[in-house]
């Protein structure tokens, strides 16, 4: 069965910013399925963000995402 969007909910999502690059923290239910977590990376090329692997994150990154994945633990 192919993926449908209209059956992801989204309960909570916040997204950080950095020069080229932002991340996105967010909690996701697909077809009423526990809610999950998930982080994804956005990379900044040529003026349009792209989709790329999350790959490991620096400490600024890590240090900024720490705090919003406790908030987002929070509404699972």
């Amino acid at each position: 069965m192919p993926y449908d969007a209209t059956l992801d909910a989204s309960t909570f999502k916040e997204v950080i910013d950095f020069q080229n690059t932002r991340l996105t923290v967010g909690v996701f239910s697909y077809n009423g399925a526990p809610k999950k977590l998930q982080i994804s990376r956005e990379n900044l090329i040529e003026e349009k963000w792209s989709f790329t692997k999350l790959g490991r994150l620096n400490k600024e990154e890590a240090q900024a995402v720490a705090p919003i994945i406790m908030k987002a633990i929070e509404t699972m």
